[in-house]
C-alpha cells in the first residue's frame, strides 16, 4: 500500500502539469521537488524541546488564551468522531492540543501532539502545513497526504490571521478513524473554518481593546471583515478580510481615515457640507431630537441650527 502511494506521489509530482492539476498535486510537487522530501520516510514528525515549545507559546500568548475555549467547544462537537483539536503557530508548531484521553496514545504515535512540527517543509502535504502555505481552509484526506505513513489520517484546517492581517497559525481537527469519509471530513472542515473565524475576530477585538469594532463590507469567505475605530471615528486597525475588501495596508492605516469615508465607498458627497450634516445629525441623536439642547452642544443659536438644518436637508 505504501509503495503504491509513493509511486503515485512520484509520478504526479514529476508531471509538468502537477501545479495546474490541483492544490494537492501542487503541494506534492513542492514537497518532492522543492523540499526534497521522501514520501516513504518512516520518521515521525520533528518535535521541539520543552524550552523551545515554551518560547513559541509565549510568542502566541494572546492567541492561545483566546483559542483555548474555542478549541474546547470544537472538541465537544467533533470529539465523538475520534478527533483531536490542534492549534499551531505560523511555522506549523503545535502549540496546544485537546482530545479524548482514550485516543491520546494513538495520536501521540501519529505525532499529533504539542511541540510537533507540521510545516509543509518538514512533513510534506498535510492539513496544517498546506493550509499555512495556501493561506486558506483545506482538507487533506487520507492518501492526499505526501508521506505514506500519514495516509491513515484526515486533517481539516483553517488559517488564523492576526490583527495586522499576518498569518498567525492554523486551527486543525485531525482524525485517524478508518471510517472517516470525504463527506464527513468536509462537514467537519466547515465547522473548523467557522471556529477559526471566531477566534480571529476575538483576537482582533482583544488587540484593539477600548476601540469600537465595526463590520466592514467584504467577502465572508475570506474571514471576518472588521475595523477598529478610535474615539475620533478614525480607522486604526483592520482584519485581513477588511484590508483586502477596502484596499488597506499598514501604510494607509498609519495615516488613519474616517470610518465614514471608508465605509461609504464614495456614496456620500465629500466636503464640509457632508461633515457638517453628519455632525448635526449625531448631535440631534445624542439629544433625542431636542433642538435647543443640540444648539447648545454645537455652540450656536437655535435659529442658526434651523437654518443649517434646512440648507443641509435635515428634518
Amino acid at each position: 500500500m505504501q509503495a503504491r502511494h509513493a509511486d503515485l506521489v512520484f509520478s504526479t509530482a514529476s508531471s509538468d502539469s502537477a501545479v495546474a492539476r490541483s492544490f494537492v498535486a501542487a503541494s506534492w510537487s513542492r514537497s518532492l521537488n522543492y523540499h526534497h522530501l521522501d514520501p516513504d520516510t518512516p520518521q515521525a514528525p520533528e518535535r521541539l524541546t520543552g524550552r523551545e515549545l515554551d518560547q513559541a507559546r509565549e510568542q502566541a500568548g494572546r492567541l492561545l488564551s483566546i483559542a483555548r475555549p474555542a478549541m474546547t467547544r470544537l472538541l465537544q462537537t467533533v470529539g465523538d468522531s475520534g478527533c483531536c483539536v490542534l492549534l499551531t503557530d505560523a511555522d506549523g508548531v503545535v502549540l496546544e492540543r485537546q482530545g479524548s484521553p482514550s485516543h491520546d496514545p494513538a495520536f501521540n504515535r501519529w505525532g499529533l501532539w504539542t511541540g510537533a512540527v507540521w510545516s509543509e517543509a518538514s512533513e510534506g502535504t498535510n492539513g496544517i502545513g498546506t493550509c499555512l502555505v495556501e493561506k486558506r481552509a483545506v482538507t487533506i484526506h487520507r492518501d492526499q497526504h505526501f508521506h505514506s505513513r500519514n495516509t491513515g489520517m484526515s486533517c481539516m484546517d483553517a488559517p488564523i490571521f492576526d490583527e495586522r492581517g499576518r498569518l498567525a497559525g492554523a486551527l486543525d481537527v485531525s482524525s485517524c478513524r478508518r471510517d472517516m469519509n470525504e463527506s464527513l471530513a468536509g462537514l467537519i472542515g466547515n465547522i473548523v473554518t467557522e471556529a477559526a473565524r471566531r477566534i480571529e475576530a476575538e483576537h482582533f477585538s482583544a488587540a484593539f481593546s477600548g476601540h469600537r469594532i465595526l463590520v466592514a463590507p467584504g467577502d465572508s469567505a475570506r474571514g471576518p471583515a472588521l475595523l477598529a475605530v478610535d474615539s475620533d471615528d478614525l480607522v486604526v486597525g483592520a482584519t485581513r478580510a477588511a484590508r483586502q475588501g477596502l484596499g488597506l495596508d499598514d501604510a494607509s492605516l498609519a495615516s488613519p481615515r474616517p470610518a465614514a469615508d471608508l465605509l461609504s465607498a464614495g456614496s456620500v458627497t465629500p466636503g464640509f457640507d457632508a461633515a457638517e450634516r453628519s455632525e448635526i445629525r449625531r448631535a440631534l441623536a445624542r439629544n433625542d431630537g431636542n433642538a435647543s439642547a443640540t444648539a447648545r452642544e454645537l455652540g450656536i443659536g437655535r435659529a442658526t441650527l434651523y437654518r443649517r438644518m434646512k440648507r443641509l436637508g435635515i428634518e
